[in-house]
């Protein structure tokens, strides 16, 4: 069976996110699996380079949540640009499980900008009018679970 390059690509990212993290999900009442789908992101917010979101949860698989996913950053340089999750009564985490890199962050569009280095172990958290950037500085990956919960509408 011929696999197409975007395919191809997939299998190379899952297999190098393999070497530092195992990509077992174990969902109550389900099967064990691993990765659902990647979404590649180029320029992701404006940021350079490319961004892989390895995705572990299904749409609406999870209560409150968006986004349970790895965001991986290949190589140096590699961004996510600043963006916010208010406009959509969101907050995210970032828990940092593999490699280093410069997480920024601001109030509004025109805020002051707060840059620090994070690293295995670092967990970061924005909301409400909160922009936030991210990453890679080293020429390892930088890879971080991504946690994106939605506060309910009242």
């Amino acid at each position: 069976m011929n696999q197409t390059p975007e395919i191809i690509e997939n299998n190379e990212v899952i297999e190098i996110v393999s070497q530092y993290l195992d990509l077992t999900v174990t969902p109550f009442g389900n099967d064990i699996r691993t990765v659902i789908r990647v979404d590649k992101r180029e320029a992701m917010y404006n940021g350079n380079g490319t961004v892989y979101l390895l995705q572990m949860f299904g749409v609406e698989e999870l209560v409150n949540n968006r986004i349970g996913a790895y965001m991986v950053f290949l190589n140096k340089d590699d961004q996510a640009g600043f963006h916010t999750h208010g406009t959509r009564n969101e907050q995210e985490l970032y828990i940092v499980m593999q490699g280093e890199g410069e997480y920024a962050d601001r109030t509004g569009v025109t805020g002051t900008i707060r840059a620090q280095k994070i690293r295995k172990g670092s967990i970061t958290a924005v909301n409400n009018n909160g922009f936030h950037s991210v990453k890679n500085t080293t020429n390892s990956p930088l890879i971080i679970f991504v946690i994106t919960t939605n506060e309910p509408k009242k």
